[in-house]
């Protein structure tokens, strides 16, 4: 049964970030803050308490590894952050030996039923290395993937349709970085294509949608964010919400979360992203949805970039 803490570990701009948009959720009870900056994780901890009395009452404290004792969830926001004009997948040998260490530091204070959630990029090789690691259950070892890729593509479609956002349906799928795949085959508007919502409804900002912009717009994102301000932060506390959200109420919701793979769309043995439901185990299942054959066949090449990477560290 969920108790409702959640350890942080990470009291970076993502982490810090993440632990307040959970204080103002409601969904949780004691939320702990762990980094190697114990001062800054005091600090946080200290600023969101003293918000206490504006909120549902949430414990927030600054811990060390041995607080992770009772957490029902464990999120890692920890490592070193995307320099401007560095990919995702530049930073994958400057954080993996950093994130070995974390996670078997995590290990010797949380149990087999404790769902593990990677943030940190590069999503899918991170969340793959915590897999290993951890021995734990494939479902309980999940990373927030491309939930919020697809909450970008969504965005830019719903300003494109003057639809409100929520009624936009789409996925970005495989990797969290350059080689993701958008599921145009599935992506609609009230069930039509957004090509024919334009064309029946007459209040879009074009009648075609540019697809390579659309895709282009949201695999740069990051990117962009990072020029002009060093770092994102916000929207993914938001995404890690909504997955932590999906859990807690065992909603049995579908998102694009990071997790193993054995066999679905012909890939195995290695984590990434494709519409899943999110429920009280964790990535309780990987949907196969009948996308085109280009789709698919992009999916299983991001597989085989994120592969390759993860045998060139050992895993």
């Amino acid at each position: 049964m969920f108790k409702g803490k959640i350890t942080v570990i990470g009291a970076g701009n993502v982490g810090a970030t993440t632990a307040y948009t959970l204080m103002l959720s409601g969904l949780v009870s004691e939320i702990v803050l762990i980094d190697v900056n114990r001062d800054k994780a005091e600090g946080d901890a200290l600023d969101m308490n003293h918000g206490m009395c504006f909120v549902n009452p949430v414990k927030v404290i600054a811990g060390d590894y041995s607080d992770i004792k009772g957490s029902d969830m464990v999120i890692i926001t920890a490592g070193v952050g995307q320099k401007p004009g560095e990919t995702r997948i530049d930073l994958l040998k400057r954080n993996a030996d950093i994130f070995r260490n974390i996670v078997e530091n995590v290990l010797r204070y949380c149990h087999d039923d404790t769902i593990l959630m990677v943030v940190t990029n590069p999503v899918d090789i991170l969340t793959y290395i915590t897999y290993k690691i951890s021995g734990f259950s494939k479902r309980h070892v999940i990373g927030s993937g491309t939930v919020l890729d697809t909450a970008r593509l969504k965005y830019l479609l719903g300003e494109h349709t003057n639809v409100d956002v929520r009624n936009v349906h789409t996925y970005i799928m495989g990797e969290h970085g350059d080689s993701e795949v958008a599921a145009w085959s599935v992506t609609n508007v009230a069930g039509m294509g957004v090509d024919s919502y334009c064309k029946k409804t007459g209040g879009c900002d074009d009648c075609k949608v540019d697809k390579q912009f659309f895709y282009d717009k949201t695999r740069t994102a990051a990117y962009d964010i990072i020029e002009k301000k060093g770092s994102t932060y916000y929207a993914i506390a938001l995404a890690v919400r909504r997955i932590v959200e999906s859990i807690i109420g065992n909603e049995n919701s579908i998102l694009t979360v990071s997790s193993l793979f054995e066999g679905e769309y012909g890939i195995s043995d290695i984590c990434l992203s494709a519409p899943t439901i999110v429920g009280s185990d964790g990535a309780e299942r990987i949907l196969e949805i009948s996308f085109s054959e280009e789709e698919c066949q992009k999916l299983r090449e991001s597989a085989d970039t994120l592969k390759q990477l993860a045998k060139e560290i050992g895993f």
